[in-house]
């Protein structure tokens, strides 16, 4: 790992974390002594996201990550969470071991991810990728979320 200060080529760790979907590592650059952080994630084959127009694209985590963000980023309590809704998302997609996934699935499980946390999110989120036309369709949106977590308390 080069320092991103120097361009040293050896740090040491001073601390490492596991994030559930990565481990977090703090350096320090032999070197110069800046401290930075870097990620290890597992290696995973790539996935194909088919396109509502029929193209495919390779599945990008960081653009999932900035739509996520620039969707409903405020409505989240830190980047942290974005994050984990993105590395939920990123494990249901691995999960279903095939190589190609639709963007509608992908926007199911970002909904699935953000029913449990916001509403308003959920519902900003949706009323993007669903394109919501009118109130009404909200106003729709926000009675099955409230339906459903009530199904979900029922269960408990």
């Amino acid at each position: 790992m080069h320092c991103p200060k120097c361009g040293y080529e050896d740090s040491k760790v001073i601390e490492s974390r596991d994030t559930g979907s990565a481990v977090r590592r703090r350096r320090e650059c032999l070197q110069c002594g800046a401290r930075y952080t870097t990620y290890e994630r597992l290696e995973r084959p790539n996935i194909a996201v088919i396109k509502r127009d029929g193209r495919k694209v390779l599945f990008d985590r960081q653009k999932l990550y900035n739509a996520i963000q620039r969707s409903v980023g405020k409505f989240l309590n830190a980047e942290t969470e974005v994050d984990n809704i993105v590395g939920g998302v990123e494990e249901r997609i691995y999960s279903l071991g095939e190589l190609e996934v639709t963007s509608q699935q992908i926007g199911d499980f970002v909904l699935d991810e953000l029913a449990e946390r916001n509403e308003v999110a959920y519902v900003r989120f949706a009323s993007v990728y669903r394109e919501f036309k009118s109130a009404d369709e909200f106003a729709r949106a926000l009675g099955e979320l409230r339906k459903s977590r009530q199904a979900g308390q029922a269960k408990d």
